[in-house]
């Protein structure tokens, strides 16, 4: 059954957001429902995918966080991951979280592929009975 899927994508960082989602596209099945938002970063994506929970079936959080001189990857990387988490269980839909945190650029452009695992996740939950 043709399924409908919402891909948020912060492209803070274009060159690595391009690669998640390339690699994420490369595994959705092409007879789904694809939509794709941008949001200016990460810390945009929970609330745009409650925004629109009601409306998709699965969805993927796709972005990069590079850590800096400051605290600031640490509260932006948590707050993140646990309203993406909160957001999945709440509505019981599954959100693939392909957020990568890395501590430099040269770690995001080796692990611009993971947006295929967080793919494969939102696939595997949707194929349960």
């Amino acid at each position: 059954m043709k399924k409908k899927y919402l891909i948020v994508i912060a492209d803070y960082y274009k060159d690595i957001s391009k690669g998640l989602l390339s690699s994420a596209l490369s595994l959705i099945p092409k007879s789904n429902i694809i939509k794709i938002i941008s949001v200016p970063g990460v810390f945009e994506i929970p609330v745009t995918i409650s925004k629109n929970i009601k409306k998709y079936d699965a969805f993927l959080a796709l972005g990069c966080v590079i850590k800096g001189q400051t605290p600031h990857f640490d509260f932006i990387s948590q707050a993140s991951t646990n309203a993406i988490m909160d957001i999945s269980v709440n509505n019981k839909k599954p959100v693939g979280n392909g957020i990568i945190t890395c501590l430099n650029m040269k770690q995001a452009k080796a692990r611009k592929r993971k947006g295929a695992e967080a793919a494969k996740a939102v696939i595997s939950i949707l194929a349960q009975k």
